[in-house]
């Protein structure tokens, strides 16, 4: 149990160190742009621009280039173009990404742990003849009969993982039951 402790500061430090190292970072250039869309004019056809300008200087003439018209046109096809200053934050990006990927990965270690840790506890602690039946055998019959012996070793004992397994068998019979009252009977329990 120490040792489960033990690993959430040096979790919460490695992404407070993570954070530190991507908010110290200056404004990265490619987090400020000018847009501009120009529709098709004349012979030209419509393009996208993007440049990396200050606000200020955010219209076509400082962002287009090179320009596909002749002199006389510039102001014209200008006058055509929408720029818009677009800004957005990589540090903000960067970590919704890290949690996202974090929680995904717990996800993945519950999972390879509900499939192949959890069946290895079952067998030790309640013995071969009390694990959960199939799929195959679910029918008329009562697929968890040997859950109220269960419960009952689960209510006698005081630790976390017992109070977990009553939980999950608790579940497991409502699902059953909800299972039994849609398919056989075509009711909608509420």
């Amino acid at each position: 149990m120490a040792a489960r402790g033990g690993g959430r500061p040096r979790l919460c430090s490695l992404l407070l160190l993570l954070l530190a190292a991507l908010g110290a970072e200056a404004k990265n250039s490619e987090d400020v742009r000018c847009k501009c869309i120009c529709p098709p004019y004349k012979d030209h056809s419509g393009r996208i621009y993007n440049k990396n300008v200050s606000q200020k200087d955010c219209d076509c003439l400082h962002v287009v280039e090179p320009m596909p018209v002749p002199g006389p046109d510039v102001e014209a096809y200008c006058l055509r173009c929408e720029c818009k200053y677009e800004e957005r934050s990589s540090v903000t990006i960067k970590v919704t990404i890290i949690i996202y990927l974090s929680i995904l990965g717990l996800l993945l270690l519950y999972m390879v742990y509900l499939t192949l840790v959890e069946p290895i506890l079952k067998r030790r602690l309640f013995g071969h003849s009390q694990l959960i039946q199939s799929d195959e055998d679910i029918g008329d019959h009562q697929p968890f009969a040997n859950a109220h012996d269960v419960l009952a070793r689960s209510r006698s004992r005081a630790n976390v993982l017992n109070k977990v397994e009553y939980a999950q068998q608790r579940w497991k019979l409502q699902v059953q039951e909800q299972r039994k009252s849609v398919f056989d009977r075509h009711v909608v329990l509420s």
